[in-house]
């Protein structure tokens, strides 16, 4: 076992890596962070966005100035705009007060919006209006408020797609992507898989007030490594969490893990590397297909090329 480093940042502040398209991203956040202009960060959900967005603000000049985010996904679409601008008091139902929007708490900083493309298309024509000119209305005002904001924005969506489609503005899409940034998928970052779970798993001790970690058994390296991780790094921390619960707190072995992790385990003690395994509603329907018409199931534990048959 090995004890964790009181140096290690914080997961919830700072990105984590040491693969070559981790530290190339980085370094792009760098020369990018600090250009006073709009960027926008394209990348898988879970990658790290917000993380990234958060470097770019306090690499630059406005450092010192509020950093304030909105997740657009997490809101209904009928509150984006207010939640963005702010309102007067009896703008709608249940407005009692004057309420300070976010690109007003951002003045002199920086806004991120994560998943812009969940922006309906009335407010993405006010925030391509503050963009453009650093004003906008309070709704329910016809007063102009001023501010100066950096603009950063996120989407796992495509969204010129979405804007020859006629679901968001072009003129907006254009004024956001002065600079456009991909954020690398955990299965694009070599080599940082076991150097993040080995850190979760460091998290989660210092969470819990225990001096020692446990060590990952090779069958658990094994199965770490070979998952293809859809949801990236959110994936592999929630995983690695839910290991050191259930390990005895020395060793994290296979069985440790979840259940998707478990099944890769499995096959790559048996048939070597891990393979996509068969989803298990899929793996029934065909045993009661094969079952009606007199045949065997697939073996889904064997590779595609080995071929064993007899010849009468």
């Amino acid at each position: 076992m090995f004890k964790p480093s009181k140096n290690w940042p914080s997961a919830s502040t700072e990105a984590l890596g040491q693969s070559e398209a981790f530290l190339e991203f980085q370094e792009m956040l760098s020369r990018v962070a600090p250009i006073q202009r709009p960027v926008l960060l394209i990348g898988e959900r879970g990658t790290g966005k917000e993380l990234a967005a958060a470097r770019l603000h306090y690499l630059s000049g406005r450092w010192q100035k509020p950093f304030v985010a909105l997740n657009c996904a997490s809101l209904a679409p009928s509150l984006i705009e207010s939640e963005l601008f702010g309102y007067e008091r009896g703008a709608f139902t249940g407005a009692l007060q004057r309420r300070v929007g976010r690109f007003e708490a951002a003045d002199g900083g920086t806004l991120f919006l994560d998943e812009i493309g969940n922006v309906p298309l009335e407010a993405q024509e006010k925030i391509l209006r503050a963009v453009e000119y650093q004003v906008f209305e309070r709704v329910g005002s016809a007063e102009r408020v001023e501010v100066d904001v950096r603009i950063l924005a996120a989407t796992h969506e495509n969204l010129p797609e979405m804007a020859a489609s006629g679901r968001f503005r072009p003129d907006l899409l254009d004024r956001l992507s002065f600079e456009v940034l991909s954020v690398p998928a955990m299965r694009e970052r070599t080599g940082d898989i076991m150097f993040l779970a080995r850190y979760f798993a460091s998290q989660m001790a210092r969470e819990l007030g225990r001096d020692e970690v446990p060590e990952f058994s090779a069958e658990a390296v094994a199965a770490v490594e070979g998952h293809p991780w859809p949801g990236n790094v959110r994936e592999l921390q929630n995983a690695i969490q839910f290991a050191f619960v259930k390990c005895d707190g020395k060793v994290i072995n296979p069985e440790d893990l979840p259940l998707e992790l478990r099944e890769a385990a499995d096959v790559c003690g048996r048939r070597g590397p891990a393979r996509k395994l068969m989803p298990e509603a899929v793996r029934k329907a065909l045993v009661s297909i094969n079952a009606i018409a007199g045949t065997s199931p697939p073996d889904i534990t064997k590779s595609p090329t080995d071929t064993t048959s007899s010849t009468q």
